[in-house]
């Protein structure tokens, strides 16, 4: 009967989240809910949309920015941006040894929490030759504390009357996915979404290089494997979009549709997140895993939040 139900609610639900009043949390929020009461039926067609709907939202959303703002941000951000993935880095090696995390799960957590989440995991995920069940854990820990992140990071910003510039700032550098990035700056403002995203798209772009380097480093005669990972190509999309419509004025009404259809596909890209969420992934996880993931999260968003509240990242 559930089954049935699922097959009938989740396809509607998704139709819904195309409303303008549905906001990023409560579709989040409803897609778990409903794949933890009634299952999800289409967990495979699931996944599969939920990348391409990301992928295209973001370049979508590149359709409503300003290429020179996205540069003068991008560079901006580019010494915050190393040192503070430097700064994860360390501390997960740390945390995994503190918590005796298995050394893979605790490095694909770890790279999780310090470039782009799930897109990171799954392009080191090929190099390193993780186990299945290693990269579920992983998956699993960093897509619980982004539905928590979703939640939880935009009243925090309002209760310390973070700017908008500081707020996107904040969670391009504390929040694992770009998605989840994307939902909570958007729904704090228009220009905490554009600091957000670019900045986020900018660390996004470690992926190659940091995979590559692991690749080295893990080298297990498997000569090649880093060449393997995937490439963030949606980034490249995004500045197109970009530059499009900030070089070519006849297409700023073109861009400014296109950008709000990419918020509503957003929404519903996060509303297929949560519903690809199952009580085996929950049981999959873990106290000590899901432990790291929660203490490298806290501590780089404390510290990332102190930073920024204190000026020493602006």
């Amino acid at each position: 009967m559930k089954d049935k139900v699922a097959k009938i609610l989740l396809p509607l639900a998704a139709v819904g989240c195309l409303y303008p009043a549905v906001g990023s949390a409560t579709a989040l929020i409803t897609g778990v809910l409903i794949a933890l009461i009634f299952g999800n039926p289409y967990i495979d067609t699931t996944r599969k949309l939920t990348h391409k709907l990301l992928t295209w939202s973001v370049v979508g959303l590149g359709a409503g920015m300003n290429l020179e703002i996205v540069a003068r941000v991008g560079l901006h951000g580019l010494g915050y941006t190393m040192s503070s993935i430097a700064f994860v880095l360390l501390l997960g090696f740390l945390l995994t040894k503190l918590f005796r995390v298995e050394k893979e799960t605790g490095l694909l957590i770890t790279i999780g929490t310090a470039i782009c989440g799930g897109s990171a995991i799954a392009a080191v995920t090929p190099v390193i030759r993780a186990k299945h069940h290693t990269v579920s854990v992983a998956l699993g820990t960093v897509f619980i504390l982004n539905a928590m992140a979703l939640v939880i990071f935009p009243p925090i910003g309002h209760w310390l009357q973070m700017s908008q510039e500081q707020f996107g700032l904040w969670s391009a550098l504390a929040i694992h996915d770009t998605s989840s990035v994307v939902g909570a700056t958007v729904s704090y403002g228009a220009e905490a979404a554009q600091v957000g995203t670019t900045v986020k798209l900018a660390r996004a772009l470690w992926i190659v290089p940091l995979a590559f380097g692991i690749g080295l480093i893990f080298n297990r005669n498997n000569k090649g494997e880093a060449g393997k990972a995937k490439k963030p190509w949606f980034i490249l999309g995004f500045l197109i979009a970009a530059a499009l419509v900030t070089w070519v004025p006849i297409l700023k009404p073109a861009g400014a549709v296109v950008e709000m259809v990419a918020k509503r596909t957003l929404v519903v890209t996060l509303f297929l997140i949560g519903a690809g969420l199952s009580k085996e992934t929950l049981r999959q996880v873990g106290v000590r895993p899901f432990v790291l993931g929660v203490g490298l999260w806290i501590i780089t968003g404390v510290t990332t939040l102190g930073a920024i509240m204190t000026g020493w990242i602006n």
